[in-house]
């Protein structure tokens, strides 16, 4: 079975709500952008019933390169991760 398409994803969630398409459009762009100006600023967000965004620093580590074996180096960096909640999982799984 096939995921759903954003637009088939708004119009689910426009006929759950009562909203129209555009209404829906721009509260999920200004959910959105609350998220990741959240995120950036103080590194996490909590989405009550979803789970939390997490900005966390990776740290530079050595690596190896499985087609050769050969040691690499792999620089630090900054990744997002976001843990489920335990709602969500009981409500799915």
């Amino acid at each position: 079975m096939a995921s759903m398409t954003k637009s088939q994803f708004i119009g689910a969630l426009g006929e759950k709500t009562g909203l129209s398409k555009k209404e829906v459009v721009s509260f999920m762009e200004n959910l959105n952008e609350l998220i990741y100006s959240e995120c950036k600023s103080n590194g996490e967000i909590t989405l009550p019933g979803m789970g939390k965004m997490v900005k966390k620093h990776r740290e530079a580590r050595m690596g190896r390169n499985p087609a050769t074996g050969e040691s690499i180096h792999i620089a630090a960096k900054t990744v997002l991760k976001f843990r489920i909640a335990k709602a969500a999982k009981d409500a799915i799984l």
